[in-house]
């Protein structure tokens, strides 16, 4: 069973890479050439999530999406527990969006070069590196693009339903006024399960809550109960849906 695992495991690796190779310059293109060119390269992006996911038996049911204001940038906070995670988002959200993600993610060949397109890279144990990314991330809202947090600031490898909230969301949140769109990913850890590198076939769930307003807690410490509201609000989203 496990060579089998193992076969459709390097059978989905190779897919992920042929189409990087096939679509990256459709992907990377669009945003050197314009500054607008973020909506065709997400059109692309989706392509190579879907086709990807399609081929490796990765089915996605989505709901709440009625939630979203199309016309509307979000701060959006899921629950990270699998790197499967990552065509998750441009299939579950269909807005131009940036993410944030580790540094170490950008040294990856071909993979590293596209998406450091349509992510801030951030090295969490460097000060200054967590204070640029907060920077960077501010400028891509005040241009209306969403966001993409994981608020627990690295992959859940614990029994526990989220890890504590890293504050840096909730403060941008507080400051720009943009809402909060919690969404809760569930079945992605096992398609691949923590400490494995193997994947199988499954079915993802995405549920999306209605936003939160960060507007009211526009005061001194706010942001902190910004952070508990929005993590009371995932955990049971999550203990609901599992």
């Amino acid at each position: 069973m496990k060579i089998l695992q193992w076969i459709y495991t390097l059978y989905s690796a190779l897919i992920f890479v042929s189409l990087m190779l096939i679509l990256g310059l459709f992907i990377v293109i669009p945003l050197v050439v314009s500054r607008k060119g973020g909506h065709v390269s997400f059109f692309f992006i989706r392509i190579w999530a879907s086709v990807w996911s399609f081929l490796s038996g990765i089915r996605y049911e989505i709901h709440g999406r009625e939630n979203i204001n199309p016309n509307q940038p979000y701060i959006y906070i899921f629950n990270h527990r699998s790197f499967v995670d990552a065509p998750v988002i441009p299939i579950a959200i269909h807005q131009e969006v940036r993410a944030i993600g580790k540094k170490e993610l950008s040294k990856i060949p071909v993979f590293g070069f596209i998406t450091s397109r349509v992510a801030v890279w951030v090295d969490r144990k460097d000060s200054a590196s967590r204070k640029a990314s907060v920077e960077k991330l501010l400028e891509i809202l005040n241009k209306g693009i969403s966001i993409v947090v994981a608020p627990e600031g690295t992959r859940n490898n614990t029994d526990q339903t989220l890890l504590p909230f890293q504050k840096g969301a909730f403060r941008i949140a507080v400051e720009t006024g943009i809402p909060l769109l919690p969404m809760a990913v569930i079945g992605a850890d096992k398609i691949m399960k923590r400490g494995s590198i193997l994947l199988k076939p499954g079915t993802i769930r995405i549920y999306f809550s209605s936003p939160i307003d960060p507007c009211k807690y526009q005061y001194e410490g706010g942001y902190s109960d910004l952070a508990e509201k929005c993590y009371n609000r995932l955990e049971a989203m999550i203990l609901t849906h599992e």
